[in-house]
């Protein structure tokens, strides 16, 4: 990993409880956010988006739930700069209000017929009106990624002035790619001394890494979801982030991942979307190997084929046969059932296992493995017999 070091820190601003939660056909019970909210701030997550009070009483009962939780990370709820929105989020025991505003042209004059005007002023009017009710602002800038760059910074000025702590920069469509995202929040970061958060989207499948680009080029904070959980093609997922932040660039979160994997199967079940198999960082294929030149290697010395170490996010390598095995493996495989195979049983089992795997589309179970190896050695008895 030859990418440069940084010696910086990145907050992560977690939004599973809300953008997360936004994914069609999503909803969490009470029960389901606060085991949620328990287990991010056990792995250190230091700042958790927990809703949108706007929504209603139930919607604020269950914020006042997490917030009662006594958790070490900062309570972030979600508005749009209106006033009765921001009124809503008041006596919620959290700490900060992200209020959303559209900066792009489009959605101004088709979404609210609006002018750029509106929002400056908008700006200017209700930030000091959040803050007088106690909370901290992150004025978020919905659509950042279509908007004028010019425009922009002169709302990131706006907000800035307006008291504002944090300016929100929201590739709302996921349709930024890194050297874009680069560009514009280093030009923020130009503009403003306030913190700056990225939030990537993924619909064209570069949400992590323009999270990555964001940190290099300024951003203070970056907000993810377990599991990559979304509005569409979901959010910039919370272990590739802190992982990659880490192993890449030498940036610290603060994020301990060894039990990682117990929220993934948590979020998984709540939401209903179960993690795909070659998901990065949690799916079951990930540390999965069948290959025989891979298995040899990792045989000889994990790092041939390790790019870090599993136990790092609390997993472990998996060696399983099938058709791209090689007789390395397949020695392998019956060792782990405390059968000793020479090369010459391996590799006169391969033919079998490799059938076996074409016809069901799977690796053999170890049962199935066994039953492979009587059949060998009931076709080898009758010649040795002689």
């Amino acid at each position: 990993m030859n990418a440069q070091r940084l010696n910086r820190t990145i907050i992560i601003d977690d939004t599973t409880l809300r953008d997360g939660e936004q994914s069609a056909g999503v909803a969490f019970t009470l029960e389901e956010k606060l085991a949620i909210s328990r287990q991010l701030d056990a792995l250190g997550v230091p700042e958790l988006e927990i809703g949108i009070p706007a929504m209603g009483a139930e919607e604020c009962e269950s914020i006042r739930a997490v917030a009662s939780l006594g958790l070490k990370a900062k309570l972030v709820v979600w508005s749009r700069m209106c006033k009765k929105d921001i009124d809503a989020c008041e006596q919620l025991d959290v700490q900060m209000i992200d209020v959303s505003i559209p900066v792009s042209d489009i959605h101004l004059a088709r979404k609210l017929k609006r002018d750029r005007a509106w929002v400056i002023d908008t700006i200017y009017e209700l930030v000091p009106h959040a803050y007088d009710r106690g909370l901290e602002v992150i004025v978020g800038c919905e659509d950042a990624s279509r908007a004028d760059p010019d425009f922009l910074l002169q709302v990131a000025e706006a907000a800035q002035a307006a008291g504002a702590c944090r300016i929100r920069y929201a590739d709302t469509l996921g349709v930024m790619e890194p050297f874009g995202v680069h560009k514009a929040i280093s030009a923020l970061r130009a503009a403003v001394d306030m913190e700056i958060e990225m939030h990537a989207h993924d619909d064209l499948g570069l949400a992590t890494a323009n999270s990555f680009a964001a940190a290099l080029a300024g951003a203070t904070h970056l907000n993810t979801t377990v599991n990559g959980l979304g509005e569409r093609a979901g959010n910039a997922a919370l272990e590739e982030v802190a992982l990659g932040l880490k192993k890449l660039y030498g940036m610290e979160t603060g994020i301990n991942l060894m039990h990682f994997t117990a929220l993934s199967a948590c979020v998984a079940a709540a939401s209903g979307r179960p993690v795909p198999w070659q998901k990065s960082v949690v799916g079951e294929g990930v540390f999965t190997h069948e290959a025989g030149i891979h298995v040899d290697g990792l045989l000889k010395d994990p790092d041939n084929y390790q790019g870090f170490d599993p136990i790092e996010v609390g997993r472990r390598h998996k060696l399983v046969v099938g058709k791209h095995s090689g007789a390395h493996g397949v020695m392998a495989a019956y060792a782990s059932m405390g059968l000793t195979l020479s090369p010459v049983e391996a590799r006169a089992l391969l033919p079998d296992i490799r059938a076996f795997a074409e016809r069901a589309k799977r690796s053999p179970a170890d049962q199935e493995l066994l039953f492979l190896y009587q059949r060998y050695i009931g076709r080898c008895l009758p010649g040795m017999m002689h």
